[in-house]
């Protein structure tokens, strides 16, 4: 057996996240069909980051293990030409038996797109969150920069019953804007349950005069989900890459 792994992009918008599940169609689910057809033999990935409905990837991380002696590296080309288009492997490779994609010490590059104009741009609905209200930067600034760091982050998550550990790392949040569109780049060892949405959502507020920038501490002292702002919708975010260290 080899175990092979994918890097993969997609565009969440038609699909219900990652992970399979029986009420709607997946990325994983249409990974495992089309490979099982292409190597002949049935294929379950494993993926790195199981994305929500709606989220897009540029960078996520797939492996599987197959019998096929189809070179690893052309297993991306033959993916790709039965894929629909939405879903685009972008590299493939053979990996040692022991690697994991979730299990593995990893850096994670996400990007959260807001529109803030007066009115909607129906050319960019599907990768950015409108929002209509002025939204000032440098008060998100002033605010992202208490969440960098080694931080309890349980005010910032769903909670997850299987998972005891909430503390993570983020080693940098920086927000951009140009022209009406303004990206928050986070970049982390890892991320819980809606993090980065529920992290966007409240930085939304801050921006937008609801909750001033030095309230961040208290909201993570608290380690308490009501104290922080509303998940933030799906479309905005993007998981741009993922790194093993």
């Amino acid at each position: 057996m080899r175990k092979i792994k994918l890097i993969v992009a997609y565009d969440g918008t038609n699909y219900c996240g990652w992970q399979y599940q029986p009420n709607g169609i997946t990325i994983e689910e249409v990974l495992n069909r089309h490979l099982s057809e292409l190597l002949k033999e049935e294929i379950k990935v494993v993926g790195a980051s199981r994305t929500d409905s709606g989220v897009h990837a540029l960078g996520n991380v797939a492996v599987f293990c197959t019998k096929a002696r189809m070179p690893a590296d052309k297993i991306s080309f033959a993916l790709n030409t039965r894929l629909p288009e939405d879903i685009r492997i972008q590299d493939s490779c053979e990996v040692p038996e022991e690697f994991h994609p979730r299990f593995a010490d990893t850096v994670k590059t996400y990007e959260y797109r807001i529109l803030n104009r007066r009115f909607p741009d129906p050319t960019r609905r599907l990768y950015s969150y409108f929002y209509y209200y002025p939204l000032d930067v440098e008060r998100m600034r002033e605010a992202a920069a208490y969440l960098v760091g080694e931080h309890d982050f349980k005010s910032f998550c769903t909670h997850k019953p299987e998972v005891e550990n909430t503390v993570r790392t983020v080693y940098s949040l920086d927000i951009e804007k140009e022209g009406d569109m303004i990206c928050i780049r986070i970049r982390g060892n890892g991320f819980l349950y809606n993090m980065v949405r529920i992290i966007a959502g409240t930085l939304i507020r801050v921006g937008g005069g609801s909750i001033e920038p030095g309230d961040i501490s208290e909201i993570l002292e608290a380690r308490d989900r009501r104290r922080a702002a509303e998940t933030a919708r799906p479309e905005g975010l993007t998981l741009v890459k993922i790194e093993y260290v």
